[in-house]
């Protein structure tokens, strides 16, 4: 399940633009469904400026803990704090509800340097 309108990283993140033009980001399903049981999540602070490819907080499973990673060069303007009472729903509804980091990009054109649906799905096909 990778929808069209995404852009994704070959670590497993998902992106898109908002109607602000800020950038929202998450793990995608196949991350998810890899980790499995998500128990925590840790995220930047707002006003953090971040660098695209660089570690910026933590998903936590049943199985393991992985780094979070930047799609793209920005600041956090807001995070998912819904997640830290409820970080199962980064499985339930990866793409949605599950959100992890909305950023005020700094150079929107590194959106056109990550994947599409079509080279995610064959990057997790070979997986």
């Amino acid at each position: 399940m990778t929808p069209d309108e995404l852009s994704y990283t070959a670590d497993h993140e998902w992106l898109r633009l908002n109607d602000s033009g800020n950038a929202v980001f998450g793990i995608t399903d196949y991350a998810q469904d890899s980790l499995g049981d998500i128990v925590y999540v840790a995220l930047p602070a707002i006003g953090a400026e971040l660098k695209a490819g660089t570690s910026c907080g933590e998903v936590e499973s049943t199985k393991s803990v992985s780094d979070l990673f930047v799609p793209i060069d920005g600041t956090v303007v807001a995070i998912n704090s819904e997640l830290e009472a409820n970080p199962e729903l980064v499985n339930s509804s990866p793409y949605a509800q599950g959100w992890l980091v909305e950023l005020e990009p700094d150079a929107p054109q590194q959106i056109d340097d990550l994947l599409s649906s079509t080279d995610y799905n064959a990057i997790i096909d070979q997986a």
